[in-house]
């Protein structure tokens, strides 16, 4: 299993490091995140908690690739959780304004014993308070490929830095 995770995070990071040029259109973005949140298989609904780092950068205009690592668990058994990883394309609007609204989207891999394939999609926005320093709000749901009915949704609450 962990071969797998390796793999994953090699496959995100190998584009970027082949990126040859760099400018400001082409700077990497980090952030940290505190996720309160629930969890559906489509019978019941529990709360959860997700915490977790990513990495993102802009390859053209607005466009950018990213990926993320985390651990979400349920928020009254924590070590029944599972850790999470994500390759996600994303879109930033107004990049140059202090407000920046995005749009994100790609794919999660959740693992514990076994693992998980899922998609995800959301959005937020950076607010930069700082040069190089930021508030992040973000929504983001995970679904399951194989049961559509499962979802964890995030409203994620975090910092952001260039």
């Amino acid at each position: 299993m962990r071969r797998w995770i390796w793999i994953v995070i090699l496959l995100v990071i190998t584009p970027g490091l082949a990126l040859a040029q760099a400018s400001s259109e082409r700077r990497w973005y980090g952030n940290v995140f505190i996720a309160p949140g629930i969890a559906t298989d489509g019978e019941g609904v529990a709360p959860t908690l997700h915490i977790g780092v990513g990495v993102d950068r802009f390859v053209y205009r607005g466009f950018g690739l990213g990926a993320e690592i985390g651990y979400a668990g349920a928020a009254t058994a924590p070590g029944a959780g599972a850790g999470v990883a994500s390759i996600n394309g994303s879109y930033h609007f107004r990049r140059a304004d202090k407000l920046v609204p995005f749009m994100t989207s790609g794919y999660s891999l959740l693992f514990h014993s076994g693992s998980l394939n899922a998609v995800n999609f959301g959005g937020g926005f950076n607010y930069w308070f700082r040069e190089r320093l930021g508030f992040r709000l973000e929504l983001r749901d995970h679904i399951a490929t194989v049961d559509r009915s499962a979802h964890v949704f995030d409203l994620r609450i975090g910092l952001t830095f260039r």
